[in-house]
């Protein structure tokens, strides 16, 4: 199924390729839904081309594990996946191999409360000169406690090999904040505090800060240090000063 995707995929680009190799070079492309290009080394023909090599199938996964995911997305750049790997999970969690990966992801989905998680891979692109295949991946979680909701989340993944097609490196990045919100079933309450409480101060304090003529960083730290302190003290929590 993957390798019929990615053989229909590579056809469909090339008729695609073939087709914007004719476009005339002082032709309008806002006529042909491929978009106004600027940069002076791009055109539809090179973006189409560029494309119809780096393309891959989507992958759809219906597992709570991360290692089947794993295996079946590398299969398209024929990587392997030596045990000793330099993992990154966000900045906040350095793994040195894939057996520490699969444990940490079991556990945490296990005290999340995620009974299925369905992976699909996006934007899949391969960047051959620099060893390096990156990627969207969007998770569906299902929860094991009714009153847990399920969710959806995305995660940005960058996937490096060496000369021996061995992956030796992998950094995921996501937005941390927002999924354990998604996880407690906070995040429309989060959203809604945003939009309708945070967001208004915020504008009222930019369009003042900038009509006082003040913006520098100086001014800007002098506030991240006075405000929790003001904060504090109109709550009772500091001395009086008087």
């Amino acid at each position: 199924m993957c390798t019929e995707t990615l053989t229909f995929r590579k056809r469909t680009s090339d008729q695609l390729v073939s087709s914007a190799g004719k476009i005339s070079p002082s032709s309008s492309t806002s006529h042909i839904g491929i978009g106004h290009f600027t940069a002076k080394n791009t055109s539809p023909g090179t973006i189409l081309q560029k494309h119809s090599s780096i393309d891959a199938c989507k992958c759809l996964i219906a597992d709570a594990g991360l290692e089947s995911f794993i295996r079946l997305v590398v299969e398209p750049l024929d990587l392997t996946l030596p045990n000793s790997v330099r993992f990154n999970m966000n900045g906040n969690g350095r793994m040195q191999s894939w057996e520490d990966v699969y444990l940490a992801e079991s556990v945490y989905t296990k005290c999340l409360g995620i009974s299925k998680r369905i992976y699909q891979m996006h934007s899949y692109t391969h960047i051959s000169s620099r060893r390096l295949a990156y990627y969207i991946l969007e998770e569906h979680n299902e929860r094991s406690i009714s009153f847990l909701p399920a969710f959806d989340f995305y995660v940005l993944v960058f996937c490096y090999y060496n000369e021996d097609n061995q992956v030796t490196e992998v950094d995921v990045q996501y937005d941390q904040l927002s999924f354990f919100l998604h996880c407690m079933g906070l995040a429309q309450i989060h959203a809604w505090c945003v939009e309708t409480v945070i967001t208004p101060l915020a504008v009222l304090w930019a369009k003042t800060y900038v009509r006082s003529g003040l913006v520098n960083p100086f001014t800007f730290m002098l506030q991240l240090i006075l405000f929790p302190i003001i904060v504090m003290y109109c709550l009772g929590f500091l001395p009086s000063i008087v």
